[in-house]
Parts: C-alpha cells; sequence; structure tokens
C-alpha cells in the first residue's frame, strides 16, 4: 500500500512486458512512475522528481544517454539518483561517463535489481 512517505522510482522503459518485470521485481513499498519514451522520461523526472530512476539506454524519441545527460546537465534533477539497464556489452563505460550512479547488465537476476534499489533508497516501507 502506497503511503505518502513511500519512495518513488520513475522506470523508464519501452518494452511493456520488461516494465511489468521490473515492477513485479522492485516489489510493494515504492511509488512506482513509468515511462515509455526518453522524451516522457524527462517530463515524468521533472513532474514527479523521483528518489530512483531506472533507465533503458535504448529507447524512442530520445535514447537513454540524451535523458541522462540532460538530467545531469539540469539542477533541479542532478542529483536524481539514476541506475541505468542495457543489454550493450560495453554500455557501462559510457553510461558512467555521462552520470550514472549504476549499472544493470541485461537480462539481469532479480536479486542483483533488489540490491541496487535498496542500496539506493533503503528497504521498502
Amino acid at each position: 500500500m502506497q503511503t505518502g512517505t513511500a519512495k518513488t522510482i520513475l522506470i523508464c522503459e519501452d518494452d511493456d512486458n520488461l516494465r511489468q518485470l521490473l515492477r513485479v521485481v522492485i516489489g510493494p513499498g515504492y511509488h512506482i512512475v513509468e515511462a515509455g519514451d526518453g522524451d516522457e522520461a524527462l517530463v515524468l523526472a521533472s513532474e514527479h522528481r523521483p528518489d530512483l530512476i531506472i533507465l533503458d539506454l535504448m529507447m524512442p524519441r530520445m535514447s537513454g544517454l540524451d535523458v541522462l545527460q540532460q538530467l545531469r546537465a539540469n539542477a533541479a534533477t542532478d542529483g536524481m539518483h539514476i541506475l541505468v539497464m542495457s543489454a550493450w556489452p560495453d554500455a557501462v563505460e559510457a553510461a558512467r561517463a555521462a552520470g550514472a550512479d549504476a549499472f544493470l547488465q541485461k537480462p539481469f537476476e532479480p536479486d542483483a535489481l533488489t540490491a541496487l534499489v535498496e542500496e539506493a533508497l533503503g528497504a521498502p516501507e
């Protein structure tokens, strides 16, 4: 059950099935907002001020790297914790260079995602 103190996670992923899987793995206790493309991710990040952004690199309209760079360039969103996910084997270096706080290789182990979320936000309420 969502409470007024639940931390907000913005999931930025264009694949509906993967967004649903992420929501299930993250579990209850967080307020989850979802974006299906890069443009929507930027709008929702500004509107909701999430505590954590889970950001896919390959998205329509604007790549995850472009989203990450714009978030880091904006003083209002620069401090947000950003976890980048990608199937690209060499993406970790580009993501870190652009300002990612953490990186998760796809396909991922659910326990690895849970650990990174809890590392960023603490255990859910």
